[in-house]
């Protein structure tokens, strides 16, 4: 079980990203109060979970009433995270956040940003929708379930506590020591990808 656990936390940590949400979360926050910054984070957290449940609980439902296997979506998840590791590694996905970031601030009557960008598609993106429902496919009985699901809250409360002290963590670390983290955890998650599409490609093609 612990075992289960930090696999689902690593992989959950590194494709919700706290730390590359840090930044970002600092940036559209900047004429906020603390206490308005401080429940912006804890709201976008909260709905990125309610979000990541729906589709940790009934993700399989929908795939089968989508007549979906769960070997294809595994590769198809597979690919879908080896896409956002490849971006990670190459900063690609930094940036985007980033513009994505800049259009929003541009906007002056957007004043609360914890449903958007944040909550979506920050941290509950198709990526991290993709991640927890293979996880969850991968998990067998009801405690397995719980330990990744516990991974999934564990996650994202790192995540609020992130946005909460995003300032301070910008002050300590700075730009290349985030960019290093962000890199490391890409190559991570391309290996953990890479074991999705073989089992789901073994998966398939076993006789």
């Amino acid at each position: 079980m612990t075992a289960l656990f930090f696999s689902a936390f690593i992989t959950l940590f590194v494709v919700i990203d706290p730390p590359g949400c840090a930044p970002i979360y600092a940036g559209l926050t900047k004429g906020a109060t603390a206490a308005e910054r401080r429940n912006m984070a804890i709201r976008a957290s909260g709905i990125a979970l309610v979000i990541l449940l729906v589709f940790a609980l009934f993700g399989e439902d929908l795939l089968g009433a989508l007549h979906i296997e769960l070997d294809s979506f595994r590769i198809a998840g597979g690919l879908m995270l080896f896409w956002i590791a490849f971006e990670m590694v190459f900063e690609k996905r930094t940036q985007r956040r980033e513009d994505r970031a800049q259009k929003v601030a541009a906007t002056p009557e957007v004043e609360d940003v914890s449903v958007f960008p944040m909550a979506i598609p920050m941290l509950a993106g198709p990526g991290a929708i993709a991640a927890i429902m293979l996880l969850m496919n991968e998990a067998r009985g009801l405690q397995q379930d719980l330990v990744v699901l516990a991974a999934l809250a564990a996650v994202l409360a790192i995540t609020m506590i992130a946005l909460m002290a995003a300032g301070p963590i910008m002050r300590l670390f700075g730009d290349k020591v985030e960019a290093a983290i962000t890199r490391v955890l890409g190559v991570l998650l391309s290996a953990l990808a890479a074991q999705y599409v073989i089992d789901g490609l073994r998966n398939s093609f076993s006789i």
